[in-house]
């Protein structure tokens, strides 16, 4: 959002410009101000906070328009698959998801390997830590969606303990009860841990809120907490998915190899985090935008 100034003969005009996303095309609206002659500053000031309000609210309006249809279209399209079909289709999807979730946390399985590894039960010949993660992973995010359980801390420290539980014996299943830091942030502190879960898991669970949005939120506030001593990542996304689909909206699998804009949106602010993350998903899914 920005401040345009033009004029017009011997007069200055201000306009409040802003830029949005629609159905994967960028749109630009602008609200006029006054001129600067009849313009104080407080005057402006009041004004430049009276039209942003307006023009955040008509793309925050318009971005949840481009996300029902996603959802309303997505719904269509699943009804259509035969129930026969469906389980190969969620087989696909915990295929590429587990790849990319892996790969984004050092995996050395590829994509194809993961493929052998869950479809075919074929060893790959790489190290048993990620082969065993590859199996578990695919596994606790079927079940996850077949459950539809209520997420909870129990539910979170299950299926941490279940993917880590061959991996990382001493911390599978368990919050950490040391300080960590992600590159430059410090997490919380680990005897605050317990107290932002149980705030997150009743954001989650309580607030009225559209799915994707509740999602991104979610995500973000999540791995700034931090909760685990490794494994964050691969819950955290984990988690944000589940929401997705519990809300009846397609899932979002951060890719591998745009993996650079993923981890720069989580050093921003939660605002600015979600933005990147409303951007992600209106991308993924633009096919689903008619």
């Amino acid at each position: 959002m920005r401040i345009i100034k033009r004029k017009k003969g011997n007069q200055i005009y201000f306009y409040l410009q802003h830029s949005f996303r629609k159905r994967g095309k960028v749109k630009t609206v602008e609200k006029y101000l006054g001129k600067a002659a009849e313009l104080s500053d407080k005057k402006m000031k009041r004004k430049i906070h009276e039209m942003a309000e307006e023009i955040l609210r008509e793309a925050r309006n318009n971005l949840y328009k481009q996300l029902e249809a996603i959802k309303k279209n997505f719904q269509k399209e699943w009804k259509r698959i035969p129930e026969s079909a469906k389980k190969k289709e969620l087989e696909e999807i915990a295929i590429i998801f587990t790849y990319n979730t892996n790969a984004i946390e050092g995996s050395t399985i590829t994509l194809e390997e993961t493929r052998e590894i869950i479809q075919d039960k074929i060893s790959a010949n790489k190290p048993l830590k990620d082969v065993r993660e590859t199996e578990v992973h695919s596994r606790v995010f079927l079940q996850m969606l077949d459950k539809k359980e209520k997420i909870s801390n129990e539910c979170i420290l299950r299926w941490h303990k279940e993917i880590f539980g061959e991996t990382k014996k001493d911390i599978a299943g368990k919050y950490r009860n040391y300080s960590v830091m992600v590159g430059p942030y410090l997490a919380p502190d680990w005897q605050d841990v317990r107290k932002f879960m149980n705030g997150l898991i009743g954001f989650i669970n309580k607030t009225k809120m559209n799915p994707v949005e509740l999602s991104g939120r979610t995500h973000y506030r999540f791995e700034k907490i931090h909760p685990f001593g490794d494994g964050n990542g691969r819950i955290g996304r984990l988690i944000m998915n589940y929401i997705l689909w519990r809300g009846g909206y397609p899932m979002l699998i951060i890719e591998y190899k745009k993996r650079k804009s993923y981890y720069k949106a989580l050093q921003k602010d939660e605002e600015g985090f979600l933005k990147y993350f409303f951007r992600r998903y209106l991308v993924v899914h633009k096919k689903r935008l008619r």
